[in-house]
């Protein structure tokens, strides 16, 4: 089955999430109304704020916060610090997060945030500065039973601790919950940092066992090696997987005997890059997407495999630890072709749902060890992804429209029993 793509710009993230979301509207045959109430979001906020500069200057910072759907609980997503952040991209992250929520299914909406900024150029106290004034203009939207801001492109659990104590100041008490993905010792989970990654891997073991492969002889690439890049790559090594190539934003590293990863980790905190490091050749960002490996796990932006380059991918799955690493013309020519696509709303849902964890375990007052949490992990993951398989089989389906025919059918759903007020 071919996937019909209407003439959008697949550099646009928007129009790519609402390509997506037409196409599962149009199969779970959503009434006008509802459509164009998922399709629009709830609630945007655009703010420009001034911060100091470490010089004395004062320089101006445009940061936004969207909340695309609280139909099934609390807006959840992350706060990204990215010279191309705009309203758009954060309207299409919310967006993802609100289907990807549904796929998972637990009680959250999705909603994003991110400051135009290159945190690259800004020192520490800099950072620290935008983020406490960026939480004070938008302490009014969120909170843990409105909307919980998570880590995202260049944020960290430090950045999140600041955004708790800027809230809580606003607040006048401490409120653990009002993000996730903090440090362990103010009210973090176990497990938050690999979350995302360790979910993708579970979903890949899971790719494994229904194509019939075995992990112990096949080999990855993995496109970027930031947090979840990292992970994921570690967690494939220990799992049997040889890892051939991993990249970030300045080059890559590749050795078809398999790569040391932590010893990768380590030359990037010395030198800023994985490339160049011993015992690897270098190879870019393009050539480790057209490899053939068995795993190709994109860990990086928004539209890494196009209409351009999808034929020359040659893995048989790619697992998205990305958020929409594959635009819609690519995720045609790479279902023609029987690559198995595990989509990042299915993919990449060990975050939010560890995230998930660590708010109730913040509202709970109750921590659990990290066995624990990677148990329950495992058992949401496994579950989606078959829950999601058996859609695209069911319907003859790619896996990304089945995703999509599950989440958005559960967003589609809670909003439909909760109605309009007044």
């Amino acid at each position: 089955m071919s996937i019909s793509v209407r003439q959008i710009d697949e550099t646009k993230p928007l129009e790519v999430a609402l390509h997506q979301f037409d196409q599962a509207a149009s199969f779970l045959k959503l009434q006008e109304g509802l459509r164009q109430v998922l399709r629009t979001g709830h609630r945007e906020l655009t703010v420009h704020f001034p911060v100091a500069m470490d010089d004395g200057s004062t320089r101006m910072f445009t940061g936004y916060r969207v909340q695309h759907s609280i139909s099934r609980g609390p807006g959840k997503g992350g706060i990204r610090y990215h010279p191309n952040v705009d309203l758009d991209e954060v309207r299409a992250l919310a967006a993802w997060m609100s289907w990807k929520c549904g796929v998972m299914n637990i009680p959250f909406g999705g909603a994003k945030g991110g400051v135009q900024c290159n945190p690259k150029e800004l020192s520490l106290a800099e950072l620290e500065r935008m983020t406490r004034r960026f939480t004070w203009e938008i302490a009014p939207l969120i909170g843990p039973d409105q909307d919980i801001p998570a880590p995202d492109v260049y944020t960290n659990a430090q950045t999140m601790a600041w955004i708790m104590d800027t809230y809580s100041m606003f607040k006048g008490h401490t409120v653990t919950g009002v993000v996730t993905g903090k440090p362990i010792e103010i009210g973090g989970s176990l497990g938050r940092e690999s979350a995302t990654a360790q979910g993708c891997v579970y979903a890949v073991r899971e790719s494994f066992r229904h194509m019939g492969m075995d992990l112990e002889e096949s080999t990855a690439a993995v496109q970027g090696f930031g947090n979840a890049g990292y992970h994921a790559a570690r967690l494939l090594s220990e799992m049997g997987v040889r890892v051939v190539a991993v990249s970030d934003s300045s080059g890559g590293a590749f050795n078809s005997e398999g790569l040391d990863v932590q010893a990768l980790k380590e030359w990037k905190a010395e030198m800023g890059t994985v490339a160049g490091a011993a015992g690897t050749d270098e190879i870019t960002n393009a050539e480790l997407l057209e490899l053939p490996v068995d795993v190709l796990v994109p860990a990086a932006m928004e539209g890494q495999i196009t209409g351009h380059n999808a034929d020359r991918v040659r893995a048989r799955i790619v697992a998205e630890a990305a958020n929409g690493p594959t635009t819609p013309s690519a995720d045609e020519i790479l279902y023609d072709k029987g690559v198995f696509v595990v989509p990042d709303i299915l993919a990449n849902g060990g975050g939010v749902t560890v995230s998930y964890f660590e708010w109730v375990q913040n509202t709970q007052k109750l921590f659990w060890n990290e066995a624990d949490i990677n148990q329950k992990l495992d058992s949401i993951m496994t579950r989606a992804f078959h829950e999601v398989l058996d859609i695209a089989q069911k319907e003859r389906v790619p896996m990304r429209t089945a995703a999509y025919i599950l989440g958005v059918g559960r967003v589609a759903n809670a909003k439909k029993l909760r109605g309009v007020f007044p």
